[in-house]
């Protein structure tokens, strides 16, 4: 089988000296700076006289600025990151003039991501050992997996996380993945609370819950950050520290298990069927708003798709308005309500009792088979007792 050469990010933890955890610190908040100049810069650009500042003028202004007396500490710290803060600027107002996101935001100290960019001309990579500009050390990385033989990292991101942990990922183009060998296996998968997925094969995937498992410890620890006088003080921070520790905990094994769910999904499967779910709208509902959080829809696709080009598979996202829980997988018929406390139900027209969820998945399987390349058709549907169709002339979207 032909590689197909990916750029893929390499995550490690390090452990910085004193020197080089200074250095990091004060890049971190000369990139913060530098990003939070240039987007104020733009926006007074546009509301004043209606006129687009691009990089290339940012760049000029990055360069103004260093020579001020206010603004001299900038030439303290590596040109790299503040550069490629001016550039992801650039790429945050390209994707809203797309109506991709939202206008970009100022850059809080203590709430954005720490983190710095460095291109090739600002680190060197020699026998396992990353040394980043300014810095005379290389950095003590935990190397818990190799790089891709023969591998020279493009980019180099150093991040700090909000529970103090450092991070940093190498950007490398990875040889090593291979479309896997085609198969006929097609699924449909429908995400849920109680389960978290469902399958059109009738397995069902438990929902781990992991905000729900370490609820009480989160909440402890933030009613001793509460207990803290506000400020800068040494013990606001060790209970912050502590609060944080507990979200990364979180967050990590939910991560691990989506990598693994996913991983096995795209491996088992030629084409995997999805619903288009609006999570920023449901997450609105606030009786369910902290348990759909927990489940990451979102985060689950996103695993999906990448993973999916990566292996030569598909995945088809079937339109969120399609009725997949009142239709019948067996005769096409519609129903004209389904609470969400029925979990199983019997037609009335043909008689077979379904379960609700993997019914669901089973039709979101034959939907997104509809628009698939492969040709496959959706059973002819029935009208519902009311005069209803079972589905719009055009509710399907294929993703990219």
């Amino acid at each position: 089988m032909k590689a197909t050469h990916v750029k893929r990010a390499f995550k490690y933890r390090f452990h910085p000296t004193d020197a080089q955890a200074a250095e990091l610190s004060r890049t971190f908040g000369c990139v913060r700076k530098v990003y939070n100049l240039a987007l104020a810069a733009r926006t007074q650009a546009w509301v004043l006289r209606q006129e687009r500042v691009n990089y290339n003028a940012t760049s000029a202004m990055l360069t103004e600025w260093k020579k001020t007396r206010e603004l001299a500490y900038l030439n303290e710290v590596s040109s790299v990151p503040l550069q490629q803060a001016l550039r992801h600027l650039q790429t945050a107002f390209t994707h809203f003039f797309a109506q991709r996101a939202r206008y970009p935001r100022l850059k809080s100290r203590k709430k954005s991501r720490k983190s710095a960019e460095y291109t090739t001309s600002a680190f060197r990579f020699q026998d396992g050992k990353l040394t980043l500009a300014k810095m005379t050390e290389p950095l003590g990385i935990v190397w818990s997996r190799p790089l891709p033989e023969g591998a020279a990292p493009s980019t180099v991101t150093v991040s700090q996380d909000a529970a103090g942990r450092w991070f940093v990922s190498l950007l490398c183009e990875d040889p090593g993945v291979k479309p896997l060998a085609a198969t006929d296996t097609v699924v449909g998968v429908d995400a849920g609370l109680d389960h978290l997925l469902t399958l059109s094969t009738g397995e069902k995937i438990t929902n781990p819950r992991h905000e729900r498992h370490d609820r009480a410890r989160l909440a402890k620890a933030q009613r001793e950050l509460a207990r803290k006088a506000k400020g800068e003080g040494a013990n606001r921070a060790k209970a912050r520290r502590r609060v944080a520790r507990v979200h990364t905990r979180i967050a990590d094994r939910r991560r691990d298990a989506l990598h693994k769910i996913t991983t096995r999904l795209v491996r088992e499967n030629q084409t995997i069927a999805i619903e288009d779910l609006t999570v920023r709208n449901l997450l609105k509902n606030g009786r369910l708003a902290r348990a759909i959080s927990d489940a990451a829809w979102s985060q689950f696709r996103t695993m999906l798709e990448y993973k999916a080009r990566w292996y030569g598979r598909e995945v088809i996202a079937v339109d969120r308005w399609f009725p997949s829980s009142k239709l019948c997988s067996h005769c096409g018929t519609l129903r004209d309500t389904m609470p969400l406390s029925v979990r199983t139900w019997t037609c009335g027209s043909c008689g077979v009792t379904h379960d609700r969820d993997v019914n669901a998945a089973r039709n979101i399987l034959a939907a997104g088979l509809a628009v698939s390349a492969c040709g496959a058709g959706v059973r002819p549907q029935r009208s519902s007792p009311g005069g209803r169709s079972a589905m719009k002339q055009e509710p399907l979207r294929r993703e990219p």
